[in-house]
């Protein structure tokens, strides 16, 4: 993991306020204003502590029409723990054992990419493996606009750029948090809301 990650991760614990949501979502996904009233904190203060939290991954973000739900991502928590120690002990064995995580998921991305899409950008098929699905999803929502809604009719015609299963790639992007859904209204939602492929196995 890389060291200016590993400084941004004691930086976000370097608060009471965000250690103790962390410590209250341990025991499971909470809404802001759970998380407020719990703390005894207004939800704008929540916000910004969990955009802190967000910011080096150590959240999940969801949103069910109005209402914002927090989780705690494992993976990185994880993650983040052992990061110090292998820092400081250094590691043994090729270099290629070397590669960073983020090295390493960016190497899987762009193969997972190159065996999916055609050279003109069309998607082959679906991917049947969750990680490699997701991979594909974000692959084709990073190519949405931010901020901008689009009706079911145009969140069809951009997928069928790609892939003629307009529905299951719609669907699949409500189901894992690419998009956010109201009234046959669509629209992206926030990079850190999207589901993580990096924490699959």
């Amino acid at each position: 993991m890389q060291l200016d990650k590993i400084v941004n991760y004691h930086k976000a614990l370097a608060d009471p306020t965000r250690v103790r949501m962390l410590i209250l979502l341990s025991d499971g996904e909470m809404t802001g204003q759970s998380l407020a009233e719990k703390l005894c904190l207004s939800p704008a203060t929540i916000t910004h502590h969990a955009a802190k939290l967000r910011s080096v991954s150590l959240i999940h973000e969801r949103r069910d029409k109005n209402t914002i739900y927090f989780s705690l991502n494992h993976y990185f928590m994880e993650a983040y723990s052992s990061a110090m120690q292998k820092l400081i002990a250094g590691r043994k064995g090729h270099p290629e054992e070397l590669d960073t995580m983020e090295e390493r998921n960016e190497k899987l991305k762009q193969s997972v990419i190159k065996n999916f899409f055609t050279a003109d950008g069309r998607l082959k098929h679906i991917p049947s493996q969750l990680k490699k699905k997701r991979i594909v999803l974000e692959h084709l929502a990073e190519q949405l606009e931010p901020g901008r809604t689009y009706t079911e009719k145009e969140i069809n015609a951009f997928i069928e750029r790609f892939h003629p299963d307009f529905a299951t790639i719609r669907r699949e992007f409500v189901m894992h948090a690419y998009l956010f859904r109201e009234r046959e209204i669509y629209e992206r939602n926030p990079r850190e809301m999207w589901e993580k492929w990096e924490t699959l196995a």
